[in-house]
């Protein structure tokens, strides 16, 4: 029982629920998956509240193990710490859940926020000079709100020393497996995923929504057919020149209504639209890096494994190895 890792949830009602449920199921399937004497986690939940009942957005409740005034008396260790609480949370969160977290946090190996729980740690201090993210849509509010945090609306999950966030409901669940990879090994996190039929472990590197779901918002119809036209055609040489060219329009006015409807360069949109589809092809198999880097439009297959592992960390043979369900790649 020593050995065992404890895992605090810490909800702040009213909680989303799933991202409670969704991080304690991923711990729950590593003991049951586990090979070894005794389960590696004791995943225990603990409410901010007077009372065990963690009111959640949904209207169904929650019971937890313990209030953090029973916590706060019981004076166990901590191994991991993950924070959550919902959107109608914020504004006023509990001053006192605060205050324990940012006194704890400097026992504890691993402090964790699920989607807006990043506001908590920010609240708390403990973003101050970190890179972090949240759910996409609050992300803006983060930043304007905490100055001091480096936020990044774009990944799923971030790590920054000790401290991880992650972004909403599914996110908490990928977070979750990359702490049994750090703990049991890929192996064990990809068993799990495999168990709550996931189609593949996600990595932290991996945008919240993919970048052709974001040009489908686009305001100009024009602009929305270059995308899809891009998509089709990234074995093209795609510069700004030869997209300006099919748009018939200036070099300086595409780059503008892009500034102006996706926020970012055309060359910028281009490499994320290659890389969203080198991801795609490493995750299902059946291809070889040439072919990918032939499909996908780079020069070479060295050109490629650079423009991905700046962009994901991981080699395109470690991101098969780690993320996707054929691991014959080479």
């Amino acid at each position: 029982m020593k050995s065992r890792k404890r895992v605090v949830i810490l909800g702040l009602p009213p909680v989303d629920a799933l991202d409670v449920i969704g991080p304690a199921e991923v711990f729950a399937y590593a003991n049951r998956l586990s090979a070894a004497k005794s389960e590696p986690y004791s995943v225990e939940l603990v409410c901010a509240s007077a009372d065990i009942y963690v009111e959640s957005e949904t209207g169904i409740g929650l019971r937890a193990h313990r209030t953090l005034a029973q916590e706060r008396q019981s004076g166990k260790p901590i191994d991991t710490l993950i924070v959550a609480t919902g959107f109608a949370a914020l504004g006023h969160l509990d001053a006192s859940a605060i205050a324990w977290i940012r006194k704890r946090a400097r026992t504890i190996r691993r402090v964790c926020s699920i989607c807006v729980g990043s506001f908590v740690l920010a609240e708390a201090g403990l973003l101050d000079g970190r890179r972090a993210t949240t759910h996409w849509r609050m992300a803006r509010q983060l930043a304007d709100t905490y100055p001091l945090v480096q936020v990044d609306p774009l990944p799923i999950w971030v790590k920054d020393g000790n401290i991880y966030t992650s972004a909403g409901i599914s996110a908490g669940i990928d977070l979750a497996l990359s702490l049994v990879g750090e703990d049991l090994g890929d192996q064990a996190a990809l068993e799990v995923a495999k168990n709550l039929v996931l189609f593949l472990r996600r990595p932290g590197g991996q945008a919240q929504f993919s970048v052709s779901l974001k040009s489908q918002q686009v305001s100009s119809s024009s602009l929305g057919a270059l995308c899809l036209w891009i998509s089709e055609n990234l074995e093209s040489d795609l510069t700004v020149e030869r997209l300006a060219d099919h748009m018939s329009m200036s070099v300086r006015t595409l780059i503008r209504t892009f500034q102006r409807e996706l926020g970012t360069t055309p060359a910028k949109y281009v490499e994320d639209v290659r890389l969203e589809a080198v991801s795609r092809a490493l995750e299902f198999g059946g291809q070889s890096l040439e072919d990918i880097a032939r499909r996908c439009g780079y020069n070479s297959v060295d050109v490629l494994r650079k423009a991905f592992t700046r962009r994901v960390g991981l080699s395109p043979k470690d991101y098969v190895q780690r993320f996707s369900a054929n691991s014959d790649f080479s």
